[in-house]
């Protein structure tokens, strides 16, 4: 069942201190968008789409309700400010829960491999992959058991591709976990020698800075 929040319609073409004075007040701009759905500019409380984020999960399906009439949508991107950690701006996809959908999942590791019991490390160069799902049937992870990965194995999307339901979209090469063997004494230290003898990098006073425009 779809987890419920409610959010309000926002004027657009104000000026940009009225996006600031709208996040003062403890709320979110957002925008939602897609299945009958015409762009809407939304607002809503950041302690409610914190709340329902938390219930739902990042790809969970929520039910968002906009003057009296609730939509299907699940998060479709967000935008958060660096120094106070907050919410800036969210996008919302509506859906039609009986058509596929394309969503990022988790990549989540499971058991203790027999490698890392012999001192090697799991690294995990990606941690999540694209699929292809209906929204009902999103997973909160795709779960890889690696507790028979030894060291110098790896799994990438072929390997597990076959062993879920749905469609995974990225190539079979996409490298997802691996066990290494433990670095040697002499590897560490050439690696500390390497970084000592780096030089920091310069950036000129008069370098130029690609500004991004804000989404209202």
């Amino acid at each position: 069942m779809a987890t419920k929040m409610t959010a309000a319609k926002r004027e657009t073409g104000k000026p940009h201190s009225a996006l600031t004075d709208l996040r003062g007040e403890g709320n979110v701009p957002g925008v939602v968008y897609g299945y009958k759905m015409e762009t809407t500019s939304i607002v809503m409380s950041e302690i409610d789409l914190i709340k329902t984020l938390r219930e739902s999960g990042r790809n969970g399906v929520i039910s968002l309700e906009i003057d009296g009439k609730s939509t299907n949508v699940v998060l479709s991107d967000y935008q958060m400010d660096s120094l106070k950690g907050n919410f800036k701006h969210v996008d919302f996809l509506a859906i039609n829960m009986s058509e596929e959908i394309d969503v990022d999942a988790t990549v989540h590791v499971i058991g203790e491999s027999a490698g890392e019991k012999e001192g090697g490390v799991v690294t995990q160069p990606n941690r999540e992959v694209h699929i292809r799902v209906k929204p009902n049937d999103i997973p909160d992870s795709v779960d890889i058991d690696v507790s028979e990965l030894e060291i110098g194995d790896s799994v990438s999307v072929s390997d597990i591709r076959d062993k879920f339901s749905f469609e995974i979209l990225n190539d079979d090469d996409f490298l997802l976990i691996s066990v290494t063997a433990p670095r040697t004494e002499e590897e560490m230290e050439e690696l500390e020698t390497a970084d000592e003898g780096e030089e920091p990098e310069v950036i000129g006073d008069n370098e130029d800075e690609a500004a991004g425009e804000e989404k209202e």
